[in-house]
């Protein structure tokens, strides 16, 4: 689908609500009881590859350690995923990462692309400022500006993927969705 070598995943959760009179080793809240499903989607076979099971109350960030990672497949992620320390053990391992960078992310920008696809605002590689960003993640990163007209507005993303195109990048975070799908199921 993507004409990449390499594996294509999504990875998100679900929280599933459970009766606390039941299940009280599950609350949560102060009324409220569940669990969340972390799931590992193939993208490409639409088949889930990996689930991990937590309490309802564990950050989505904090599961990034227990996916089984494998070099050269591509791992796409919601902004709950801004988890620096394991996006650059992704990288270490010769891996690739999409991830919708949060509003709030600090960086430098060191290197702009010129002549942009349709669509793709900005280009460039980036070195974080933040405190512990650029200890956890020291080396250089991309981040893609791009204009979706579906949805009408922007969508801002860094990968470690720069042999890709922008509109690649914006084409697999869109296929995140995937994962969504098969929560709503």
């Amino acid at each position: 689908m993507f004409k990449l070598s390499g594996n294509v995943y999504a990875f998100d959760s679900t929280t599933i609500d459970l009766c606390l009179s039941v299940f009280w080793w599950a609350k949560f809240r102060k009324k409220k009881g569940g669990i969340k499903v972390h799931t590992l989607y193939d993208v490409e076979t639409q088949i889930p590859a990996f689930f991990h099971i937590t309490e309802a109350s564990v950050h989505d960030s904090k599961v990034m350690i227990e996916i089984p990672y494998e070099p050269n497949s591509y791992y796409i992620f919601d902004r709950g995923y801004n988890n620096f320390k394991m996006l650059y053990k992704i990288h270490q391992i010769e891996a690739y990462f999409v991830v919708r960078a949060k509003k709030n992310l600090g960086y430098k920008s060191i290197q702009w692309k010129c002549r942009l696809p349709k669509n793709a605002l900005s280009d460039a590689s980036v070195l974080l400022t933040g405190f512990y960003p650029k200890q956890y993640y020291p080396e250089p990163l991309r981040l893609v500006k791009y204009w979706d007209e579906e949805q009408e507005r922007e969508f801002t993303f860094i990968t470690n993927a720069t042999h890709i195109s922008a509109l690649q990048v914006a084409e697999l975070y869109k296929n995140r969705w995937q994962v969504e799908l098969l929560f709503s199921v």
